[in-house]
Formats: C-alpha cells, sequence, structure tokens
C-alpha cells in the first residue's frame, strides 16, 4: 500500500505511516501521538485521544510528505536485514542507553538534592527515573545476551524451536517496552512536557533537556523493534 492511501483516512494504524514515511514520527512526537508501544492502532483512535481531529492531522501529514517526498534510503530500515538492524539497535540505542543514563541519574540526584524539599513532585521523578534506569539497562542486556542471538540464529538456521522460544521472549520485550513508556509518559506529565519552572538553574534546565532527549531515543528505539523486527518473527 502506497503512502497516499495510508494518508485517505483513520482507519489505517500508526505504525504503518511511521514505517512507510519515517518523518511522521517527529509529527507524532511533537502532537504527543504514541507510535512505538501505542502505534498498533488506527490513526483516529489515537487522534481522538489527543483532542485533535483526524482532517487537520491528515493533512499535516499530507503536507509533510509534500515537503518531505521521499524517505533517504539509509534510513528506510524496512529494507535492512534483520542482522544490519540488530547491529544497528546496539551500536546506536543500547550504547546511547549505557553513556547516557549514568549522566542523567546524576543531574536527576542532583536536582532532587538541591530543589526537592521545595519542588514535591520532583521525589517522583527522581523515584520513576531510578525504575526506569534499571529496567531499560536489564532489558538491553536481555536483548544481547538471549534474543538478539536467536534471531540471528533463526536466521542461518530456520529452527522451528528457535522461532517458538523467540516468540516468547518478544511477547516479554513488549511488555517491557509498554512499561518503560508508561514511565516516560508519567515523568512527562510531572514534568510539564519537560518545561523547568522560570526559577531553574542551568542543571535543572539540562536535566529535563536529557529527559526529553531519553524519551525520544527511546521510542525511536521501541519503534524500530516492535514495529520492523519483532514482526518478522510472528
Amino acid at each position: 500500500m502506497g503512502l497516499a492511501e495510508l494518508l485517505l483516512g483513520g482507519e489505517h494504524q500508526v505504525r504503518d505511516i511511521v514505517i512507510r514515511f519515517p518523518k511522521s514520527s517527529d509529527y507524532f512526537r511533537s502532537r504527543r501521538i504514541d507510535f512505538c508501544c501505542g502505534g498498533n492502532r488506527p490513526l483516529q483512535e489515537a487522534v481522538e485521544e489527543k483532542g485533535l481531529t483526524l482532517e487537520e492531522v491528515l493533512n499535516d501529514l499530507r503536507q509533510m510528505v509534500n515537503e518531505h517526498p521521499t524517505a533517504k534510503e539509509e534510513n528506510d530500515y524496512t529494507r535492512w536485514n534483520s542482522c544490519d538492524l540488530i547491529a544497528h539497535i546496539v551500536n546506536k540505542h543500547h550504547a546511547y542507553l549505557r553513556q547516557e543514563l549514568p549522566h542523567i541519574e546524576q543531574n536527576v540526584n542532583k536536582v532532587f538534592r538541591v530543589h526537592g524539599q521545595d519542588e514535591a513532585h520532583l521525589a517522583e521523578v527522581h523515584r520513576l527515573f531510578g525504575q526506569l534506569k534499571a529496567e531499560l539497562l536489564e532489558h538491553t542486556e536481555k536483548e544481547e545476551a538471549e534474543v538478539f542471538p536467536k534471531m540471528v540464529n533463526w536466521e542461518t538456521a530456520r529452527e522451528p524451536e528457535t522461532l517458538v522460544k523467540l516468540q516468547a521472549s518478544i511477547a516479554e520485550l513488549e511488555a517491557e517496552h509498554d512499561k518503560a513508556g508508561s514511565i516516560l509518559k508519567e515523568i512527562r506529565a510531572l514534568t510539564q512536557d519537560f518545561t523547568p519552572p522560570a526559577h531553574a538553574c542551568t542543571t535543572y534546565r539540562i536535566t529535563y533537556s536529557r529527559l526529553e532527549e531519553l524519551e525520544e531515543m527511546t521510542f525511536q528505539h521501541v519503534h524500530l523493534e516492535n514495529n520492523i523486527l519483532f514482526p518478522r518473527y510472528e
């Protein structure tokens, strides 16, 4: 199905639009429309949940298509074989988490320590981030040690037993994605869309910016897995 057909109405799934037109992920993110964990539902349903009109969203997406008529070939991950896609996820997204989470944690801890007594929401942000960090790092370790090797094995050997184990593992990973997405949504709500208060110091502002970047990177990460990689093993 062509992109133009996907944008005729609201019955097609959000994830199908993002897969066909990756640039649309920027738009969905700006409108707070979930395209990764919650991307497997009709566009109309996702739009109405946010209080938007379907025609407004479709018009915006069509305009984006006109301005960006073709996706860059190197970013059309649907064309990548699974081994290359897995390597990209590990080298970009897993590496990002391992490098950045400790630094974000330092910032979150400092802001909570300095401002937490006067701003109660920071205690919850601190708690949620600690939970998110632990779960994301455990998640990436599981993927690299257990799941991704099975995927590579399946690509070469095609053993039915491997596929059965893979499908069970993928169900667990998708549940973990949902949980991480929910935590990030809670953090966004607590921080009022990562908007620091007027009195915020530089560290406070940097912390919110890095949390927002973490959300964006996590959504990209989950999109590649839930919507492109995992369906190959259904």
